[in-house]
C-alpha cells in the first residue's frame, strides 16, 4: 500500500516537474548572432528584418495554413467584391514613445512607405487605391481589384507599421529613425553599436499582456561561421535564425545534447539562388550569350558541392513546393559546356590565345561563405569554357550600392525569397516597373512589355485557376528570355540551443517576434 502511495506520488511529483519544465520563465537576455550586420533597421535585408519583427507590429500574421490570424487588427470585413477591406485595430496601443497607435499610421505605412519604397510594395500593394481613417481604430482599404496574394503580403515584412508622427516628411532611407526605430512591438530598441552588437529590452507596456517574457535581446554581430557554431557549443550565443554555422558543421553538430537544427518558420521564405546578369552591359545583350552561361553552370554538382546537398536545382523562378503556380513545361537549359562553347562562338565571342573569350566582374551577395564558396564554383565552371570571371566582394551596404544604386556589376549571385506567392517575391524579378525602384527588386534590369502584361493580367485576375495559368506563362517567358538564371531551391536552417523555447513556428517565423520565448535559468 505504503510502496503504491509512494510511486503515485513520484508520479505526480514527475508530472508537476515537466510541467513546470514547459512553462515560460520570465526574465533572460536571449543571444541571437547575426550574419551580415544590417545596413539599417528597416528596407535593408534579411538580417534587419529579424531585428526590426522584435521592434515593429504588423496588422495581421499567417498559421500554419498561411491564413491571416489578429494582430495590431483585432477583426476585419471584407465585401461582397473583395474590393474593400475594413479592418478594426486594437485600442491598447502605444508606440514606444508613449503616442497611441492609429489608423493614420496604418495608412501612412502602407501607402506611402511600405508600397513606394518596399522592394515587393508595388506587386504587394499595386491594388491598393486608397486607405480611409474615418476614426482612429478603422482602416478601410480601397482596391482597384480583388487581390488573391494581398492577405499574403500583410504579414512578415511585407507591411510593417511604423509612426508616422516621426517618419512623415523625412527621407525614408536617411532618417534617424531607421536605425533607432520606435514601434508598437514586444520590444525596445536601446543601443547599436556598430560592428559588435544591437540591444533591445523589454517593453513593459506591451498590448500583449504578460508579453514578452525576455528582460532583453542582444544581437551579436558574428561575422566567421566558425565562431558562431563555437558560440552555440559553448553556449555564449542561443540562436543563430539564418546562415548559422557552416554547413560541413551541421552534421556534427545535429548529435550534440544541448543543441536543436531548426528547420521551421521558412515556409513563406523559398529562397531561390540566382545569377542576375546586368543586361546594361552590352555582352549579356545577346540571349545566346546569356543561354552559355546557363549550360556552362552544373545545378546538381553546385548543390552538392557548394550547398552541402541544402539546395535542389531549380528548373523555374517560382519554388517546386508552390504546386498551385509551378510550371513543368519551361524551356531548360542542360548541364553542357560543348553546346556552351558553341553558343558563345556563333554569338562572335571566341577564344582568344590565352584561351578567354572575355572577362567579366561578379559580385555574391554579402550573406556569408555559403554564397562566396558558391560564387568560387561558378568562376570555375565559367572557366572551363573561356570566360575570366573576377569575383569582388562588398559587405551587404556596399553590395546593395553597386547593384541596385550605382549599376556598377557585369553579373551577381544573391538568393530572393520567393514568399507564399510569386506575385509577393517573384515577380519583382522580371517586372520592369520594378527597375532602379528599389534595392533586391529587377537586377538585371530586364524590360519586355509582354512579360509586363502577363504580370499585370495576373495581379488582377480574381479567378484563382485563371491567375495560376497566368502565372505559369510568366514563368514560359522567365525562362524563355533568361535575363537572369534561377540555379537553386535552397533549404534553410537555424540553429538553437536547446534551452531556448517558445519560437514562431509558423511559415514566416524566422521572420517572427520572439514575444513567446523564453530561456531555461
Amino acid at each position: 500500500m505504503l510502496r503504491t502511495l509512494m510511486v503515485a506520488l513520484a508520479v505526480i511529483a514527475s508530472a508537476a516537474t515537466a510541467a513546470m519544465a514547459e512553462a515560460p520563465v520570465r526574465g533572460g537576455t536571449l543571444v541571437v548572432a547575426l550574419e551580415p550586420e544590417p545596413s539599417r533597421l528597416y528596407l535593408s535585408s534579411q538580417t534587419a528584418v529579424i531585428v526590426q519583427s522584435q521592434i515593429y507590429d504588423t496588422l495581421v500574421t499567417l498559421d500554419d495554413d498561411f491564413k491571416p490570424r489578429p494582430r495590431l487588427a483585432e477583426r476585419w470585413d471584407i465585401s461582397p467584391d473583395g474590393k474593400t477591406i475594413t479592418f478594426h485595430l486594437r485600442q491598447d496601443v502605444k508606440w514606444h514613445d508613449g503616442k497611441p497607435f492609429t489608423s493614420a499610421d496604418v495608412a501612412y505605412s502602407i501607402l506611402e512607405l511600405n508600397k513606394k519604397h518596399h522592394s515587393r510594395g508595388l506587386t504587394n500593394f499595386g491594388a491598393i487605391t486608397a486607405i480611409d481613417t474615418p476614426d482612429a481604430h478603422t482602416a478601410v482599404f480601397r482596391l482597384s481589384a480583388p487581390s488573391l496574394a494581398l492577405w499574403a503580403a500583410f504579414g512578415g515584412d511585407n507591411a510593417t507599421i511604423v509612426p508616422k508622427h516621426l517618419w512623415e516628411g523625412t527621407d525614408p532611407f536617411t532618417n534617424a529613425w531607421i536605425n533607432k526605430p520606435v514601434g508598437t512591438g514586444p520590444f525596445i530598441f536601446k543601443e547599436w553599436m556598430r560592428g559588435d552588437h544591437i540591444t533591445l529590452e523589454r517593453n513593459p507596456d506591451y498590448w500583449e499582456k504578460g508579453k514578452p517574457h525576455l528582460d532583453r535581446i542582444l544581437f551579436r554581430v558574428i561575422p566567421d561561421a566558425g565562431a558562431r557554431a563555437a558560440g552555440l557549443e559553448t553556449g555564449q550565443v542561443h540562436y543563430v535564425p539564418v546562415t548559422p554555422v557552416p554547413l560541413s558543421d551541421v552534421d556534427r553538430l545535429r548529435k550534440l545534447q544541448n543543441i536543436e537544427i531548426v528547420t521551421y518558420g521558412f515556409g513563406t521564405f523559398a529562397p531561390m539562388y540566382l545569377f542576375d546578369f546586368n543586361l546594361e552591359k552590352p555582352v549579356f545583350k545577346d540571349i545566346r550569350v546569356r543561354q552559355a552561361f546557363a549550360h556552362a553552370i552544373d545545378k546538381k554538382a553546385l548543390a552538392a558541392v557548394a550547398w552541402y546537398g541544402f539546395a535542389k536545382p531549380a528548373s523555374t523562378p517560382v519554388p517546386s513546393v508552390q504546386k498551385q503556380f509551378f510550371a513543368t513545361d519551361t524551356q531548360q537549359y542542360a548541364y553542357d559546356p560543348a553546346k556552351a562553347e558553341r553558343l558563345l562562338d556563333e554569338a562572335g565571342y571566341k577564344r582568344g590565345k590565352d584561351g578567354v573569350r572575355f572577362r567579366i566582374t561578379h559580385l555574391p551577395v554579402a550573406y556569408g561563405e555559403d554564397f562566396r564558396r558558391s560564387a568560387e564554383f561558378i568562376r570555375q565552371q565559367l572557366k572551363r569554357v573561356g570566360i575570366e570571371e573576377e569575383i569582388v566582394n562588398y559587405d551587404l551596404a556596399g553590395w546593395l550600392r553597386k547593384v541596385f544604386a550605382e549599376r556598377d556589376f557585369d553579373t551577381m549571385t544573391a538568393y530572393y525569397a520567393a514568399n507564399a506567392d510569386p506575385q509577393i517575391g517573384v515577380h519583382r524579378r522580371f517586372w520592369s516597373k520594378t527597375f532602379n525602384r528599389a534595392s533586391w527588386t529587377n537586377g538585371s534590369g530586364y524590360q519586355n512589355p509582354e512579360m509586363d502584361k502577363v504580370i499585370e493580367a495576373s495581379h488582377a485576375e480574381a479567378d484563382p485557376v485563371k491567375r495560376a495559368e497566368l502565372l505559369r506563362e510568366f514563368q514560359r517567358i522567365a525562362q524563355r528570355d533568361l535575363p537572369s538564371i534561377t540555379l537553386l531551391e535552397v533549404s534553410l536552417f537555424g540553429v538553437k540551443l536547446k534551452r531556448l523555447h517558445g519560437l514562431d513556428t509558423g511559415p514566416d517565423g524566422v521572420y517572427g517576434s520572439y514575444k513567446d520565448a523564453w530561456l531555461d535559468q
